[in-house]
């Protein structure tokens, strides 16, 4: 694993629900929040704001902090807002040290809804950015101007910082949004979305190298006294920026090689093709002891009048104490039937995993001609790709 996917497995947690999304913060957060709160109430708001306190610098970091971090959660509510509008599920939005990201749970259906989507974010931000310009603005003409050069400062400062990020995330390196603008146009040109990824993300290796670099020149010119040392913070802080876009443009480009070849690949090649099917009426106990424990698998489809019914799992099961087994039937506690549970044997393996992932399915039933040809799972899926890497 690379150094971005360490990154990306450290913890979060969630803090509240936007449009129905769960909004999680990551432990690198925390890093970044106090950094850019000790920037602002030892550098920028004396400097700007002279004669106050220390406990009123450090208050005015913390909420001008937030506020920034409040900005990225809306440019990151943006891209969902428009996701959702082309019923694309997302799964949650993290704030982490460079900002933030939403985990959409399948890729746009289209060039066009990729390019909307990917543009939105940057849009909410240039909105942001004019507004509090303009608030700012606004606040400077009233008087006595002294009182309000708290929310002069502060509107400028967020105006800046949301224009800034906007422009940055335009960058065409792919996985910033300007590198998914980017692939937008070659997927409409080229007709071929995996290969329009993999050429956005060598995009994205090549500014990620270039930003690694540059921040390297400043870092080490301003060690030499060739620049001012200040400027060495700077320096580090887009060589850390061009480490982490270089990683995150390789895993897209990996994961995009690993779609496109899972692309190829139909679920008929990798089903569990010997599947014993559990009767509706059947008690949970019955089921446990024929089924479940003889097969030792973690799912069945149930059937009912010769009919797919639904499917169900060891954790429907474990929802029932034990006890209450013999008197409870399969059909009171099963996943009823519902087209996201069905596919057909010649659908691509990879949509079979974005029908999982949309409706957090585990395994879904193969049909053939109204029968059931077999289960695909996430299990024998990830076998699959094991016995490839070997």
């Amino acid at each position: 694993m690379n150094c971005y996917g360490v990154f990306m497995q450290w913890p979060s947690w969630q803090i509240g629900r936007a449009l129905g999304i769960p909004i999680r913060v990551h432990a690198s957060w925390f890093l970044i929040f106090l950094l850019v709160t000790w920037t602002l109430a030892t550098g920028y708001l004396p400097e700007e704001l002279p004669g106050l306190s220390p406990t009123r610098y450090w208050a005015m970091g913390g909420v001008a902090a937030l506020l920034l971090f409040l900005s990225v959660l809306l440019h990151e509510l943006g891209h969902s807002y428009v996701a959702l509008r082309y019923c694309i599920p997302i799964e949650r939005i993290t704030l982490f040290i460079f900002g933030g990201v939403a985990h959409m749970r399948k890729e746009a259906p289209t060039p066009r809804a990729e390019f909307l989507i990917a543009v939105a974010g940057p849009i909410v931000s240039f909105v942001l950015g004019a507004v509090c310009f303009g608030l700012a603005a606004l606040a400077e003409l009233i008087q006595p101007p002294r009182d309000l050069d708290g929310v002069v400062m502060l509107g400028a400062l967020l105006g800046m910082v949301n224009l800034q990020l906007g422009l940055f995330n335009l960058i065409p390196g792919f996985p910033l949004d300007g590198g998914r603008v980017l692939r937008a146009g070659l997927w409409a040109w080229g007709k071929d979305f995996y290969r329009a990824t993999k050429q956005a993300a060598v995009v994205g290796l090549g500014f990620g190298l270039l930003l690694g670099v540059l921040g390297l020149t400043v870092l080490v010119g301003a060690l030499m006294g060739k620049l001012d040392s200040s400027m060495a913070s700077n320096g580090s802080w887009v060589v850390f920026i061009g480490i982490f876009l270089f990683a995150a443009a390789l895993a897209s480009r990996r994961q995009a090689s690993f779609r496109q070849t899972l692309a190829m690949v139909r679920v008929r090649d990798l089903m569990v093709r010997t599947v014993a099917s559990i009767p509706a009426q059947c008690s949970l106990d019955e089921a446990v002891t024929q089924y479940f424990q003889p097969y030792g698998y973690g799912s069945f489809p149930v059937v009912e009048g010769g009919q797919l019914a639904g499917l169900i799992t060891v954790a429907e099961i474990q929802t029932v104490p034990s006890a209450m087994w013999p008197w409870r039937q399969v059909r009171q506690v099963m996943r009823p039937l519902s087209p996201s549970l069905m596919v057909e044997p010649d659908v691509s393996v990879i949509q079979a995993m974005e029908c999982m992932a949309q409706d957090g399915w585990d395994q879904l039933v193969v049909m053939q001609d109204g029968q059931i040809a077999g289960l695909v799972t996430q299990s024998a899926i990830a076998n699959y790709l094991q016995l490839q890497k070997t």
